[in-house]
Formats: C-alpha cells, structure tokens, sequence
C-alpha cells in the first residue's frame, strides 16, 4: 500500500487522559507501518469552568518520535479558520478526526470544512459517542454540523454506529473493537503491584478505574458493597476506587458514612498517571464497571491488556465486548445483581477466566483499525 500522509485531530500530550492515550498509540500504529503521521491537538481544549477536573494536563513525559502541535482552541472562531486553513495547505492524504463530546462540534466543523476545499484530503471520523451522556442544549444542531463535515465513520461498538444511522444514513461507517491499550507496559505481578501501591497483599480487591461520572454507577458499586457486607462474610472484598472525582464528591462521601462501608473501600480519587496504570490493573483480582450507560469502554481493553476478568452491567456494548462467564460476569446495573455477580467471581475463581480473556484478546488489534482506516480512504 502507497505511502499516506495522515493527520489525527485530537487531544494529544501534554493533554492528558485516555483521548490522547489512543490517539498518541494510534498515532505510532501509522508509523510503525511506514506512514506519516502528526497530531493536531489543542492549546484550549475546554475552558477552565467547563473541566471538572483539576487539571488538563499530565506531568508525564512527552512521547518520544512523535509530532504533536497544540495549536486548536476550541472557543476561538478566528484559530478554527487557521487551522483548517493550514490543513487545506498541507494537503494530508487522511485526516482521522476524534468526536466525544457535541461541545466539540463548532470548532472541528469547520475546521475540516475549510481542510476539504483542497479536493484531496478524506476525513474520517472515529465516533466515541454520538448522543452525550449528559445532555445539554445545542446537541443535536452540534453533532450534524460535525458529522456533516466528514466522508466516512468508524465507531468502536453497536450502540454508537445504532446513534450515528439516526443522524447519517448514507455514508460509510465500520465498526471496530476498540483496540487493547498495550502501552502501559507489561504486567507485574500481583505481589508486586500491590508492594508499589501500599495495598494489602492477602485482601481480595476489585476495582473501579477511571473518571468519575454519573453514568459510570459508583454510587449503585457502593449499594452493592454495603449488601456484601451483610451476610458478615469472613472475607468481603475491598473496593479500590482510583480515578478522578468529574462530580461532586460529597454526596459519595456522605453515602459510604450512611452505608457504613468506609473499612471496605480504598479510595485513590486523584488522576492515575500513565506510569501506575499498570501497577492499578495489576494489584487488582478483577475489574468492575457498574455502568448505567455506555457505549464502548477505554477500560474494557485496558483490562484485557493485563487479562483482568470483569464484571460489567447490562448496558451499551459491554455485554458484547464481556462473554458472560468466559471473560467475565454481566449483571444488571441495580446493587443486588452487582452483589450477587462479585460473589459469583469469586466462586468460580480468576483462572476460571483466564484462557478466555487469552483467546478474546487477540480480536483487539491496531493494525486492524490501521487497515479500517486506510480501506475507507
């Protein structure tokens, strides 16, 4: 295959989080496969009173061999003409172009508008979501004007290419796994992970990694502990919780007092850097995710990376993505069943799961959303 000149649109380093993970990872895919590739990320991503966190950035490293220009403001008219008028210059064969958020739509809209009036360049955009999460007034008029802006879509499960047909009927789309996250390093073990992290060695421990939101249940993961703890179990399991609070963090305070659940959980709610991504995954028995909503999950390949079994709800495409008793348990998002699933695990035991996660793996490729996406240039 000839040579292309690619471009991602997207967050990037020094922006942090699983956005710029992906697109840094796919970023070195499209080079170590003889193309060329930059990112264009933003020097404004979200203002200040719209970030829930406490910062955008990492204090990581920058990836090395990697070309990565912050030069978007997604609040700026002036720079979105700019940029795109930069791109129209250079001439990419493909721009791969990441859609989150409706918030987004104004600014890479018309970005790839004035890039495509060079008659050359194919846009293809990768759809994280479609229809938001949390709702907000503009969604709609903001996600047409983004989708209307690109030649072909791949999204990464079921539920997203079901919300994309709703808004564009005709143009190409492919859906794609969501490839592993094989960019944290190799598994240590268990032993060791939890040495690094100060976390008992002999306590069974599930996890709940990432940011925290709404959507993603940890309030229903609290229900759920209180009710293990019922039964007085000589051996219920400890919850570590580690990720960044992207809610309000006292109604969760005042739950686990009220449920009385505090010697249950290990709470690590800042951002987990990069460089103890591993050692989370690793320390863990398995990987829950009570989810209320979903459409794919960047932590259900992470976990698949360091073959952790999970235990998923009812919801999106985590069913799909989670074989019920192979690779892991689904449950409804409700904490009776979510008790009863954690229970389940640990009856049947982490190598009852293993040789499936194994097998399931391999379908988790970048070379394969590489391939995608060069097809439908």
């Amino acid at each position: 295959m000839a040579v292309k000149k690619i471009v991602i649109i997207g967050p990037g380093h020094p922006l942090r989080g699983g956005l710029a993970t992906f697109n840094q990872r796919l970023c070195k895919q499209f080079i170590d496969e003889g193309h060329t590739c930059s990112i264009y990320s933003f020097s404004l991503q979200y203002p200040s009173f719209l970030f829930p966190g406490t910062t955008q950035y990492s204090t990581e490293p920058a990836p090395a061999d990697l070309e990565i220009y912050s030069v978007i403001n997604s609040v700026h008219p002036i720079n979105w003409l700019q940029v795109g008028n930069e791109l129209k210059r250079i001439k990419p064969d493909i721009i791969v172009v990441r859609y989150w958020l409706p918030f987004m739509g104004p600014a890479l809209g018309t970005i790839l508008r004035r890039a495509r009036k060079n008659r050359h360049t194919r846009i293809i955009a990768i759809t994280d979501n479609i229809i938001p999460h949390e709702k907000r007034p503009g969604d709609v008029a903001f996600t047409r004007y983004f989708l209307n802006s690109c030649d072909a879509f791949i999204t990464m499960s079921e539920k997203v290419m079901t919300d994309l047909r709703q808004f564009e009927k005709n143009k190409p789309a492919q859906q794609v796994l969501h490839p592993l996250y094989d960019n944290f390093g190799e598994p240590v073990t268990k032993e060791e992970a939890r040495k690094k992290l100060g976390l008992p060695a002999g306590e069974k421990i599930i996890l709940f990694f990432g940011f925290i939101r709404k959507y993603k249940g940890l309030d229903i993961l609290y229900e759920a502990m209180a009710l293990l703890k019922q039964p007085a179990q000589t051996s219920t399991p400890k919850l570590l919780v580690a990720g960044e609070f992207y809610e309000d963090e006292k109604p969760f305070q005042d739950q686990i007092k009220r449920l009385g659940i505090g010697d249950s959980l290990i709470l690590r709610t800042d951002f987990i850097p990069d460089s103890e991504v591993k050692y989370y995954l690793c320390a863990a028995d398995m990987v829950i995710q009570p989810y209320r909503s979903a459409t794919q999950s960047g932590v259900t390949p992470l976990a698949y990376h360091f073959e952790k079994p999970m235990v998923v709800t009812n919801v999106g495409s985590l069913p799909t993505l989670v074989p019920h008793e192979k690779v892991g348990l689904v449950c409804e998002p409700e904490p009776a069943s979510l008790a009863a699933a954690i229970n389940r695990y640990f009856e049947l035991g982490e190598q009852h799961f293993i040789p499936h996660l194994r097998v399931e793996k391999e379908k988790y490729s970048w070379h394969n959303l590489v391939n995608t996406i060069l097809a439908m240039s």
